[in-house]
């Protein structure tokens, strides 16, 4: 049986081994592959993983020997869905391998925003600890979690371990899903509407996929709402935000500072306006890229895959 992997260098730059996917079959593993080498190849797979190439109805309908495609992520947009279903091959992804890390980056960002940590250590490193007349000093706003509201959006598994941190912390919750779990456990916790969370929010964070009822979710009208020394965080998806919009804002004043690991375009075009919007941090879509959360996501595709073989397939998306 031909495994072709399509795009394995993210998931797999050489630090992490692809033996067990291997003993499945003859495996062929291209870092990249761009849209129009996909057929040549695939052809002869029997099974294609993908982390962002791109599967559509016109390359299915091409490789009528294909049986299984596997999403080496947990969001599977760029698959033909519909058509994979049509055609009986199993499409299967990788859900909850990279939520400590998401939840990790997720506090990197808002506590770089709160304390200013690199700037800090700069500031040393440039002399001005040395020439102080103080013990100490600082540069740049110190803010304090503790007391502080936190409006989750999106209360998935990702959402709800943010939240532990956030209590941790001493922080106030609020959030908004499209389905409200159970969160009685939860003392400094109650659900609201959107427009309610981003008005009284000291700290937003994205968590929610994106569809099209979150595409261009955070607009200039709905930051015009939130707090002006409001925070926003997003390690979701770049498109639920308009990037010239939050550009605006931040300059505007209109709240203080983002943190944002996704753009609505990657990579980005070099005149993306965030990349000159007052405190912003941008990080590269790496909440997701820590060795062990990739090392999870290869041997969940590769079980993925095994199970599918065995006739007992899971994960599956096309059901």
């Amino acid at each position: 049986m031909k495994i072709v992997v399509l795009d394995g260098f993210t998931m797999n730059p050489g630090d992490i081994s692809w033996d067990e996917l291997k003993k499945l079959g003859e495996v062929e593993v291209f870092d990249r592959t761009a849209e129009d080498k996909i057929l040549e190849r695939a052809e002869g797979a029997s099974v294609l993983l993908t982390n962002k190439t791109p599967i559509s109805k016109e390359t299915i309908e091409k490789l009528p020997q294909l049986k299984y495609i596997g999403v080496l992520a947990t969001g599977y947009n760029i698959i033909a869905i519909e058509e994979a279903k049509k055609r009986g091959i199993v499409v299967t992804n990788v859900p909850g391998y990279s939520t400590a890390s998401v939840v990790q980056m997720t506090f990197a960002l808002l506590l770089e925003l709160c304390l200013h940590t690199q700037r800090h250590s700069d500031s040393v490193k440039s002399g001005k600890w040395s020439a102080s007349a103080d013990f100490c000093f600082w540069d740049y706003p110190l803010i304090e979690l503790s007391g502080k509201t936190l409006g989750i959006i999106g209360f998935g598994s990702i959402g709800q371990k943010v939240a532990d941190i956030a209590t941790a912390f001493g922080m106030n919750l609020i959030g908004t899903s499209r389905r409200q779990t159970d969160q009685s456990q939860r003392k400094n916790f109650r659900w609201v509407e959107l427009d309610e969370l981003l008005r009284i929010s000291d700290v937003v964070s994205i968590h929610c996929p994106l569809v099209p009822e979150t595409h261009h979710l955070i607009n200039k009208e709905r930051l015009n709402s939130m707090k002006r020394s409001a925070f926003l965080i997003n390690t979701s998806r770049g498109q639920i935000i308009v990037d010239k919009d939050l550009a605006d804002a931040l300059n505007k004043g209109i709240i203080a500072g983002a943190g944002i690991d996704v753009l609505s375009q990657e990579p980005p075009p070099i005149d993306n306006p965030l990349f000159k919007a007052k405190n912003c941090l941008i990080t590269p879509h790496i909440a997701w890229a820590t060795k062990e959360a990739r090392m999870r996501l290869m041997e969940s595709a590769t079980e993925n895959l095994s199970s599918f073989l065995a006739g007992k397939p899971k994960n599956v998306v096309t059901r």
